[in-house]
C-alpha cells in the first residue's frame, strides 16, 4: 500500500497523485487512473457531466487540481457499482430510462448518490419549505438540486423519476 501522502484515494484504490500540480482532477482520473467513466463536458463546471464524490460531497473534477485532493477518498460511476451489481440509483437510470445518449449519465448519477444522502442529512436546499426540518425528496426538491447537471438529450423527468424511487426507498442512494 503506497503512503497516504501523495496519493489520492480513488473508488478504494491508492493512486499517486500527478507529477504536473496543473493536472485537474477530471484529467486524472480518465488518463492516469483509467477511469473513463467520468466525461469531460464544458471544462467550465457548467454541465456537470464531470461530477463525482469526494469525501461524500458532489463536485465538479474539472474545476479542481489532482493534488488538492492527495489523501481524499474519491467515487467515480466505476465505484458504485458494476455490470453485475449495479448500484439502486443505476438500476434505477435504467429501469426508467433515465439517459438517451448516456454521456451525462455518470456525472447525473454520481451527483445524485451525493444529492441524496444531503437529503438524508436534512441539507437544505432553495427549494426546502422548512430550512430547520426534515427534508423530503419531492420532484422539486430533486430538480433544485440536480440543477448543476444538464441533459442535452432532455431526460430529465425520467432523471427525476429514477432518483424519486430510490429516494423512497429504504438504502437510498448511498454507495455504502
Amino acid at each position: 500500500m503506497l503512503d497516504k501522502s501523495g496519493t489520492i484515494n480513488v473508488n478504494g484504490e491508492p493512486h499517486r497523485s500527478p507529477e504536473d500540480p496543473r493536472r485537474s482532477l477530471l484529467d486524472f482520473l480518465r488518463e492516469e487512473c483509467g477511469l473513463t467513466g467520468t466525461k469531460k463536458g464544458c471544462d467550465h463546471g457548467q454541465c456537470g457531466a464531470c461530477t463525482v464524490i469526494v469525501g461524500g460531497l458532489r463536485i465538479n473534477s474539472c474545476l479542481t487540481l489532482a493534488v488538492m485532493h492527495e489523501g481524499d477518498d474519491v467515487t467515480t460511476i466505476e465505484g458504485l457499482g458494476t455490470p453485475d451489481k449495479p448500484s439502486p440509483l443505476q438500476t434505477a437510470f435504467h429501469d426508467h430510462d433515465g439517459y438517451q445518449c448516456g454521456y451525462c449519465t455518470p456525472g447525473q448519477i454520481c451527483s445524485a448518490t451525493a444529492m441524496l444522502d444531503e437529503i438524508a442529512n436534512n441539507w437544505p436546499s432553495d427549494a426546502s419549505d422548512d430550512l430547520g426540518g426534515a427534508i423530503e425528496a419531492t420532484d422539486e426538491e430533486i430538480r433544485e438540486r440536480m440543477s448543476g447537471n444538464l441533459c442535452r438529450c432532455g431526460a430529465y423527468a425520467n432523471i427525476v423519476k429514477a432518483i424519486a424511487e430510490v429516494a423512497h426507498t429504504s438504502n437510498g442512494g448511498s454507495a455504502e
